[in-house]
């Protein structure tokens, strides 16, 4: 399933979709080139469930923890674009916040298969500037994602 975004405001609006539909223990992984607006649907997310004021990018942070009550449901924003190795997501103790978070990974593609379960987004830019948004639907996530 291909999904057309036409801006910036497009995709913070299907995160805000998005929010409608997650759960503590699902997991989010947004691929594409920099600048295709994974951010922006984090954004989006985070908005929806309560965040007041800007999200950062967690680029150099890598994960940036969002709880109650700062948003209705506790959110890891992870960004692996900077780690050296899949090993490094030992260190970072995503594993263990997964059961009760919900973690939106940007650049999933630095640990392949780690997150087989996953709703996985990939974007990519059109040439006319908006982004084309493809969606790997898991089992979990099938009843959930036809309501986007």
């Amino acid at each position: 399933m291909t999904i057309r975004l036409a801006d910036a405001a497009a995709s913070e609006a299907l995160g805000a979709r998005l929010a409608e539909l997650v759960r503590a223990g699902d997991v989010i992984t947004l691929s594409g080139p920099l600048g295709a607006g994974k951010t922006s649907i984090a954004r989006g997310l985070l908005a929806a469930l309560g965040l007041e004021g800007d999200a950062p990018s967690p680029s150099f942070a890598i994960v940036q923890p969002y709880d109650v009550p700062e948003v209705t449901l506790p959110v890891l924003h992870v960004d692996l674009y900077r780690i050296e190795s899949p090993a490094e997501l030992d260190e970072l103790g995503l594993d263990e916040a997964r059961h009760d978070s919900v973690l939106v990974i940007e650049w999933p593609e630095r640990a392949p298969g780690h997150w087989p379960e996953a709703l996985a987004l990939t974007l990519a830019i059109a040439p006319d500037g908006a982004r084309s948004l493809t969606a790997d639907v898991p089992a979990p996530w099938k009843e959930r994602w036809l309501q986007t």
